[in-house]
């Protein structure tokens, strides 16, 4: 396992069990931002990075009972805590490493990545590797309940123009990935970049 990959799984392993505990006022982000990816009934949708699966309920409830949720994490215990809170009665939990996802290519409709693109240790190959399992027209959004500066000020730090999630960034980052971005979000209450798959 990389550096990278021990690290993710270090730093979360030791919040998961009082993630939700954390952060109890985020579902109607969640549920806002799923809606914002157009599902379908039927659709298959995929939460790369699931954590604790806060994403899973909505997506099950947008895509309905033919559809396919799967929640990939990298960490054991932030699955656990999934678990534990009933959400795998909403989708698959699959234990695996979004950056090399053991999935057949073009087979889901959707990518919902919640905090995700800020724990890729190589963002355009990962990008690329989330855009290899999404079909030709598929959508992807990259989310975070809270925008750039209220993330910032929480982790005590200060934005810096090298930050992935600006706008200035990000964009050509998924353009080079195999996206589109077509709609950019970046206020207080949440950050949200929908970017759709291209042929």
């Amino acid at each position: 396992m990389s550096d990278d990959h021990t690290h993710v799984q270090e730093f979360f392993s030791a919040r998961a069990a009082d993630w939700d505990r954390r952060f109890p006022d985020d579902g109607p982000a969640y549920a806002a931002a799923v809606a914002e990816l157009g599902l379908r009934e039927g659709d298959r949708v995929l939460d790369a990075g699931c954590g604790t699966g806060r994403a899973l309920t909505p997506l099950r409830a947008a895509v309905g009972p033919t559809g396919v949720v799967v929640g990939a994490d990298l960490t054991p215990a932030m699955l656990e805590a999934a678990v534990g809170a009933g959400r795998d009665r909403d989708g698959l939990l699959l234990l695996a490493d979004v950056t090399a996802l053991p999935l057949r290519s073009r087979s889901f409709d959707a990518v919902f990545g919640a905090g995700l693109i800020s724990h890729l240790p190589e963002p355009a190959e990962n990008l690329r590797e989330l855009a290899r399992v999404v079909r030709p027209g598929g959508v992807l959004a990259l989310f975070h309940p809270i925008g750039r500066v209220a993330l910032a000020a929480r982790q005590g730090r200060q934005i810096t123009p090298e930050d992935l999630r600006a706008e200035a960034n990000l964009r050509p980052l998924l353009a080079g990935s195999g996206w589109h971005m077509t709609s950019y979000t970046d206020e207080a209450a949440r950050f949200l970049a929908l970017a759709v798959r291209e042929d």
